[in-house]
């Protein structure tokens, strides 16, 4: 690797200026992600009756990964107000990303009997049966989403990797067809489920 050229005494001086810029503005964006959540602590605890804050304080939180306290904050919602839709789908969701597919599962299916024909809800069921490995379940969420969304192409992905995972690959076949002209880059990314499907298929051989 050739060296780079040493900075003149002026190019550092405005190098060095330009770090600390930067520096100072990451700083300033964690310090006003702190001063958000503590606001709104500060918010929920003068009005603790007030379920929409309790929401964007779950929100704040979950932004920032810190899924325990979100998650309290969103039930705390709820409790106030059991008709928040979001706030469902929102504990749905930090289970989903903490692996706990089980409660995941429970706040889901809750979310969609709020709406039963709603696609995005039948694809996050069908999400949480594809990681629980329960393929012919999540093929029949992944289904109803298309039925009511028939342009919905990861549902149609999602739903061609189920049938790969239970042997019905001419079906699976057909959908990689259909994201050849939809979608070619999910049709490239089934291709290679189709690959490692057939190698594993070789290698039991």
């Amino acid at each position: 690797m050739t060296p780079s050229l040493p900075y003149s005494r002026s190019g550092l001086s405005r190098f060095i200026a330009c770090a600390l810029l930067a520096s100072l503005t990451i700083l300033t964006s964690c310090n006003r992600k702190s001063d958000e959540i503590a606001n709104l602590q500060q918010q929920v605890w003068k009005n603790p009756q007030d379920a929409g804050g309790f929401m964007l304080l779950g929100n704040a939180l979950a932004r920032k990964q810190r899924y325990n306290e979100a998650t309290e904050a969103f039930k705390n919602a709820l409790a106030l107000n059991p008709g928040l839709d979001h706030a469902e789908q929102a504990l749905g969701t930090i289970a989903f990303n903490q692996k706990n597919y089980a409660g995941a599962l429970g706040y889901f299916q809750k979310h969609l009997e709020r709406a039963p024909k709603d696609s995005m809800r039948l694809y996050d069921v069908g999400n949480v049966y594809m990681q629980m490995q329960q393929y012919e379940k999540a093929s029949t969420a992944y289904s109803d989403a298309i039925d009511n969304s028939e342009a919905f192409a990861e549902a149609h992905y999602n739903l061609a990797i189920c049938y790969i995972h239970t042997g019905r690959r001419a079906e699976a076949e057909a959908i990689y067809e259909w994201l050849l002209v939809k979608n070619n880059y999910l049709a490239v990314s089934l291709q290679r489920h189709f690959n490692k499907e057939k190698s594993g298929s070789s290698e039991k051989r």
